[in-house]
């Protein structure tokens, strides 16, 4: 934590984190993330620390702090799950893993948040920006699986799942050699389509009724169709409604849950290394 943290700012933050963190940031997340990030667009960093997991992808924690040093914020943008912060120098990555949540002075990037931690501790706080105006950028997170990057790679991420056109779905969901990985693991490939998370792809495929272990190669003609409305409808509302957590399958996302639609019990298996829900009635 670098010297200057004051304890007031501190009870701010956590005041504010409190209300906020109960997510895994997915697509919807970030892109509250990025929009936060703008209040900081015209400013100049003066300081950058990181600790040695959050540099993890860089050289050293050092690297961060003589990368960002001086740079001026000339804008924001996003792929996918990863937050780009734009200067007018370097392009500044920040990926936030399973439990990482952006904060700017104590206010956090989305309301709701679902799987993350629900308190805030100074030990969380993995490094961040100061900028010549006063205000600082953090990030938190408990799991210690947030990155920051300099010069992130995005030419081995797929479209984004919120730009996500017909023709970039039709490359999604081609095979070209046996049947491919179940479509639920398709989903959550970043190198396909750049985003989805599991909570996101669980609720596509819930409201397009199709059974998550279906390999991608075999799915019909109209099961395509029914999974690109799906897909597109979902990150519509869910992004209107606040965030991933928000979907309509999520009341039933335990052990001996029934389907909110039908009543058909929940199923539960691990698919694409995630743990994943479907109704055994109207997902077949």
């Amino acid at each position: 934590m670098p010297d200057g943290w004051v304890a007031g700012t501190l009870l701010i933050v956590e005041e504010s984190f409190c209300r906020y963190a109960r997510s895994v940031p997915e697509i919807l997340e970030v892109e509250s993330y990025r929009e936060l990030a703008n209040r900081v667009v015209g400013a100049t960093i003066t300081r950058g620390w990181a600790d040695a997991y959050a540099a993890k992808k860089l050289n050293s924690s050092q690297a961060w702090a003589r990368t960002v040093k001086g740079l001026m914020v000339t804008g924001t943008s996003r792929r996918g799950k990863l937050l780009v912060i734009e200067t007018d120098s370097v392009a500044l990555g920040m990926r936030f893993g399973m439990t990482g949540v952006l904060l700017i002075d104590g206010e956090a990037g989305i309301d709701g948040l679902f799987y993350g931690p629900h308190s805030f501790k100074q030990a969380w706080i993995r490094g961040g920006l100061e900028f010549n105006d006063g205000r600082r950028l953090i990030l938190h997170d408990p799991r210690r699986l947030g990155r920051f990057e300099i010069d992130p790679d995005l030419e081995s991420m797929g479209p984004d799942a919120l730009t996500l056109t017909r023709s970039d779905f039709d490359g999604l969901v081609r095979i070209t050699r046996g049947v491919g990985p179940a479509i639920k693991a398709r989903l959550l490939d970043q190198s396909a389509v750049a985003g989805v998370g599991n909570l996101l792809g669980d609720e596509m495929l819930f409201q397009a009724g199709i059974d998550p272990r279906t390999p991608t190669g075999l799915l019909s003609t109209q099961q395509k169709d029914d999974l690109y409305k799906a897909f597109t409808s979902t990150v519509r509302t869910l992004k209107r409604r606040g965030g991933s957590h928000l979907g309509d399958h999520m009341d039933s996302r335990f052990p001996g849950a029934h389907c909110p639609l039908d009543g058909g019990a929940m199923l539960i298996e691990t698919i694409g290394g995630r743990t994943t829900y479907w109704c055994s009635i109207h997902q077949v």
